[in-house]
């Protein structure tokens, strides 16, 4: 065991030693300084979470939310005045340290556990599919590439992708997209495919990785690969706002259709137990989920309208139909977050992360499009409605707590039956999950960026 720790601490302390002098200039130090500090905190990631790192998909979530606390607590925290003037003088460091020290050192420290490592999605270990990892993200990747190409098709992106292979053709572009979305696709199933289970927690895992690719793909592969200067300021991410949100989407389409495709691949080609059924009818089971869900988001909906009822930015009316939508939106949380959450703690993570999803997704991108104008993902639309992203936060919240209470009453009883509660305990995440990392960095970057940028 020894043998392993130190292997693994040589190893992210090499890979350290390397990112931490490229990342030097936009650290604010000089290279000499560089290494050592990138092998210290590869050596000290290996120690204290390269355990978690069970696969690369786990070691690369661990390794960009420490990147993104240790941004934080180092350089945010370290630079004196006010911290919004900090955080947008600092912002090269925070691409810097995603980039070149979190992701790289977290892929180490799960790639050199070694194959005698099982990955472990749910108590029961199932074999890793190739097959799986390229059609099913392949696929949701097309799907995904297609809401995300409706953006760069109405704001002009495509000859600039177009550019990678010396083209300034938009259909040029088109393809190149797709290509780049497949690819995409497909390395979050090869990374992700032990995490990606039910729709909503998928959406999660999308989001990040969705994040993760606009700092290592807008923000750093495409300036190098047109021979541009790399620009990693906060002027540069501004500026590359719409696409940050391209990215979100793109990453939460992805995930919720990989987890559907994929459930329907496990059903033709891996289920093979007939005889293990479930608690309960799958219609009575889609009824509870929905009748909690609706519920538990009509009181996230309380909350919401009341503060916005407060705030003057609502009439009795508009509260009304707020509060339906709050219950529908419930009740789509409840489908998609099913079995989920194993304590409160988780359940307020999880709720959060479907509040800033409901954010991107509904003032930002839809409600636009419902009253008949174009979606405005710039710094400025994201800025006028960071009001609504504290409201949505507080309705996740809400609602992830109350559903799973709902859930629990409902499961305490079903448990009364041994055979059910044996079942039902398999079911249950271990808790080595990298769901922690992913909660860090999808709601730290996903709320700090729209603040800002904005």
């Amino acid at each position: 065991m020894r043998r392993d720790l130190l292997v693994r601490m040589v190893a992210c302390g090499a890979v350290g030693a390397l990112g931490g002098a490229l990342t030097a200039p936009a650290l604010g130090v000089a290279r000499a300084a560089g290494s050592p500090l990138g092998a210290l905190s590869g050596a000290a990631f290996a120690l204290v979470a390269g355990a978690r790192a069970t696969t690369p998909g786990a070691g690369l979530v661990w390794g960009i939310a420490a990147a993104f606390i240790g941004w934080l607590l180092g350089p945010v925290a370290l630079g004196g005045g006010a911290m919004a003037d900090v955080a947008r003088a600092r912002f090269p460091a925070l691409v810097g340290a995603v980039v070149l020290l979190g992701a790289p050192i977290g892929v180490t420290a799960a790639l050199a556990r070694g194959r005698r490592v099982e990955e472990v999605g749910f108590a029961v270990v199932t074999r890793f599919s190739y097959g799986r990892a390229i059609v099913v993200g392949g696929l949701s990747g097309v799907i995904a590439g297609w809401a995300f190409g409706r953006w760069m098709a109405q704001v002009g992106f495509f000859p600039l992708v177009a550019q990678l292979v010396g083209s300034t053709s938009e259909h040029v572009g088109m393809v190149l997209h797709f290509v780049f979305a497949v690819v995409i696709g497909a390395s979050m199933g090869f990374l992700f495919q032990r995490d990606l289970r039910g729709g909503g927690s998928s959406m999660g895992w999308g989001l990040a990785y969705g994040i993760f690719w606009w700092f290592l793909g807008p923000l750093t592969i495409l300036p190098i690969w047109l021979g541009r200067t790399v620009d990693w300021s906060w002027m540069q991410g501004a500026a590359l706002f719409g696409s940050l949100v391209g990215h979100v989407v793109y990453g939460l389409l992805a995930g919720v259709v990989y987890a559907t495709l994929d459930r329907l691949w496990v059903g033709f080609f891996t289920s093979t137990d007939p005889i293990q059924r479930a608690p309960e009818g799958p219609g009575a089971h889609v009824l509870h989920t929905v009748r909690w869900g609706a519920l538990a988001g009509a009181g996230g909906g309380v909350l919401l309208e009341a503060v916005r009822l407060g705030a003057g930015e609502a009439t009795w009316g508009g509260a009304a139909w707020g509060l339906a939508a709050s219950a529908a939106l419930g009740a789509l949380y409840g489908l998609l977050f099913v079995h989920e959450a194993r304590g409160a703690g988780s359940a307020i993570a999880w709720g959060l992360l479907f509040g800033l999803i409901r954010w991107y997704l509904g003032p930002l991108t839809l409600a636009p499009v419902l009253r008949g104008v174009a979606f405005d993902w710039t710094p400025a639309a994201a800025g006028a409605l960071l009001p609504a992203l504290v409201g949505c936060l507080g309705f996740g919240a809400v609602t992830g707590t109350s559903f799973l209470a709902l859930e629990r009453h409902h499961d305490a009883w079903l448990r009364l039956d041994p055979r059910i509660a044996a079942r039902e305990a398999r079911r249950r995440r271990p808790a080595g999950t990298p769901a922690p990392a992913l909660w860090l960095f999808a709601l730290g970057t996903g709320v700090l960026l729209p603040v800002l940028l904005g």
